[in-house]
């Protein structure tokens, strides 16, 4: 199979499993709402973690409250940025945990747009009460986990010559022109 048609497969994939991880990400939001919402929370472990509703209108620790149109721009940026990302990154094995975090990132802005889309909010359930942690929801969590593997990555796996094959555009140190 030619590059090209590689390529092209590859970001079919990407975006089939970018999909599959939307829709469960509003699954759990959607079973949130019909068993959480006007409940008290429901404890998983007293006094560290509990399942509990709240509607988000903000990001993080609450701030940009009411600031949707931010929110939704970003996911256009954030979509850009992801779509650039793939265009660049070799066709090669050891750059698929790169790709990952790529879609974990898409999947996850995505998840939560959709719900300032539908809702005007983003519905978050999970709460970490040892730490008093932000309620978070799934898609919270696909971008963390991204950018958790990413740091590792960045500090651990690839080289500079890595990324600079991406950041460059280049293949096997030559310019690709």
């Amino acid at each position: 199979m030619d590059l090209n048609k590689r390529r092209y497969v590859n970001y079919v994939k990407a975006l089939a499993v970018a999909f599959g991880l939307i829709l469960f990400d509003q699954l759990t939001k959607l079973t949130a709402v019909e068993n959480l919402k006007g409940q008290k929370p429901f404890v998983i472990i007293d006094g560290v973690f509990q399942l509990e509703y709240l509607e988000n209108r903000g990001a993080a620790f609450g701030i940009f409250q009411g600031k949707q149109i931010i929110f939704i721009l970003s996911v256009f940026l954030i979509s850009t940025a992801v779509i650039w990302f793939f265009s660049r990154v070799p066709m090669e094995l050891r750059f698929l945990p790169l790709q990952v975090c790529g879609v974990l990132v898409f999947a996850g802005a995505w998840g939560n747009c959709v719900d300032r889309l539908s809702h005007g909010y983003v519905i978050d359930f999970f709460y970490f009460i040892l730490i008093d942690f932000p309620i978070f929801n799934v898609a919270d969590i696909y971008v963390t986990v991204a950018a958790f593997l990413l740091v590792i990555l960045l500090l651990f796996y690839y080289k500079e010559e890595d990324l600079d094959r991406i950041l460059h555009h280049r293949k096997s140190g030559r310019r690709k022109d």
